[in-house]
């Protein structure tokens, strides 16, 4: 007789949840403190967030899971950044200012943690949406990059990295070049579709704690553009780009938890 061993996996999502609530203070909290403090919440903010999403695939795929996650998201977004810097592909040529703390290969180490941090979520957003098959790596992919209509124009703005070449940009949002979010688009299908494949199936579509941090990051960024940023048209469209998939996930997401919800009542 053949014994599968498989990773073992938390019973909890406790920490996950605890930590969730602390990215969400975190950002509550940023627009709020003075501007000598900005950076440095920025940076524990990006720090949270990706100890959430991190906590969340270890309980889900274990201490393997969590492994891949910082390797290919972090990694693959380290060596994307890297390459940009040096030679404006795929996203354009831009620059780091030198205000978001220690950097490796040029890159702030903040920056690969900020790809992890997200990477987890779309992927759970891409196989909700999807299930299986190559939509999965489409929708998941672009719900990572959807996140950027939010942070360029945020980052940019707060003076953390600046674009040599910003024209084309989109319209409503000027000084970030349309070549960065095809680089996006590209970087996001790449690492999706790498988790998605090394992960494998064992989670379920919908996670509590990674679909929370999705839709919390979707709702408070079209707030905080439009009520505290002074960005009203990153605003808008990144209202509407990410919300192009937060909304029929959040839609979605709520179908599945009633239909869930009705049959354990039943």
């Amino acid at each position: 007789m053949v014994t599968t061993v498989r990773p073992a996996v938390a019973t909890t999502s406790l920490p996950a949840w605890v930590l969730v609530g602390a990215a969400v203070l975190v950002q509550i909290v940023y627009p709020l403190v003075p501007a000598s403090w900005l950076t440095g919440v920025t940076v524990t903010s990006v720090v949270v967030f990706f100890l959430a999403s991190l906590a969340d695939v270890v309980r889900v795929h274990g201490a393997r899971g969590g492994l891949l996650l910082v390797g290919i998201a972090g990694g693959g977004g380290l060596v994307a950044e890297a390459v940009g810097l040096a030679t404006g592909f795929p996203f354009g040529s831009y620059a780091y200012t030198g205000t978001l703390g220690p950097e490796l290969l040029g890159v702030p180490v903040v920056v690969p943690l900020a790809w992890a941090m997200m990477a987890w979520p779309a992927l759970v957003v891409g196989r909700t949406l999807a299930g299986r098959g190559p939509g999965v790596v489409v929708l998941g992919g672009l719900a990572l990059a959807a996140w950027d209509l939010f942070l360029d124009p945020q980052m940019v703005g707060a003076g953390h990295w600046t674009w040599f070449a910003p024209d084309p940009a989109l319209p409503f949002v000027p000084g970030i070049p349309l070549t960065n979010y095809a680089g996006w688009v590209l970087v996001s299908l790449l690492v999706v579709g790498a988790l998605h494949r090394t992960l494998g199936p064992r989670s379920a579509r919908v996670s509590g704690p990674a679909t929370a941090l999705y839709l919390w990051v979707y709702a408070s960024s079209v707030l905080a553009h439009l009520a505290f940023f002074g960005l009203p048209g990153s605003a808008l469209v990144g209202g509407i780009g990410m919300g192009a998939i937060a909304v029929p996930f959040a839609v979605t997401t709520w179908r599945r938890e009633r239909a869930a919800w009705r049959g354990r009542a039943g």
